[in-house]
């Protein structure tokens, strides 16, 4: 692991994670923008190796923002979940209260980031989801085809699971410090869309408060998904194995 930024600075209470692989056309505004609301943020962006050049553009933007912006570059690309996981460990040795989960491409609206952080500082949270499916469908730019899919993914896993959350598949999250050290990291099975559902079902096992806020996703408008068909046959399959073997605690 390459680590990258300053070591010195004013400790700010949350961290935003944003991992990248290929992000060139998205990275500098969805950084510039995340540090224009009205609360402020750290930020740390975990790089797998991007061959098109994302780790650099975060390097020159340092020298604008060398207190808050961060930089990880994990030389094998072995996943979202596992990117997650090693951004979740950095914060927790940093000392961060809040931990927000958000993707590079606008899908996730910087804007909302502090309704998040709200539903967890003020309002009872330990863990908020940015919820697509809580008041509605609230989906810009899908296909009818992977609207249907994803929104039967997530009531797939609520019935399955049992848990009580609308957007089980959702990757626009705040963790309450508390919640990431209780879960044992180091034994989250799933990398791709089950990652994401695993961290809530865990979340919910141990009793945390889970709280839905409802956001509205936008598709990409730059660069490339990275849905591929091997990320929804874990979703899909690994859930009914995560049910019938149980999660180790």
């Amino acid at each position: 692991m390459i680590l990258v930024g300053s070591k010195s600075r004013n400790m700010r209470d949350t961290l935003v994670i944003i991992p990248t692989f290929n992000e060139k056309e998205n990275i500098e505004k969805i950084i510039r923008t995340t540090f224009s609301q009205v609360k402020e943020f750290d930020i740390l962006v975990v790089d797998d190796s991007s061959p098109d050049g994302t780790g650099n553009i975060v390097k020159k933007l340092q020298t604008d923002f060398p207190n808050n912006l961060f930089l990880e570059i994990r030389k094998l690309k072995t996943g979202l979940g596992a990117a997650y996981i090693h951004g979740f460990n950095w914060a927790l040795n940093k000392k961060y209260e809040y931990v927000i989960e958000m993707d590079a491409d606008f899908s996730h609206n910087p804007k909302d980031l502090v309704r998040l952080y709200n539903a967890c500082s003020q309002n009872g949270a330990d863990l908020s989801i940015g919820s697509r499916y809580s008041k509605g469908v609230n989906v810009v730019n899908w296909s009818m085809k992977r609207v249907l899919l994803s929104y039967f993914a997530s009531k797939y896993v609520q019935f399955v699971t049992g848990i009580p959350i609308h957007d089980t598949t959702a990757g626009f999250v705040c963790y309450k410090r508390k919640v990431l050290e209780k879960i044992q990291l180091n034994k989250i099975r799933f990398v791709g869309y089950a990652f994401q559902i695993e961290m809530k079902f865990k979340a919910w096992k141990h009793g945390f408060n889970l709280k839905e806020v409802s956001v509205i996703f936008t598709d990409r408008t730059l660069g490339e998904s990275k849905m591929n068909k091997t990320i929804i046959t874990e979703a899909v399959f690994g859930i009914i194995k995560m049910r019938i073997k149980g999660l180790p605690k």
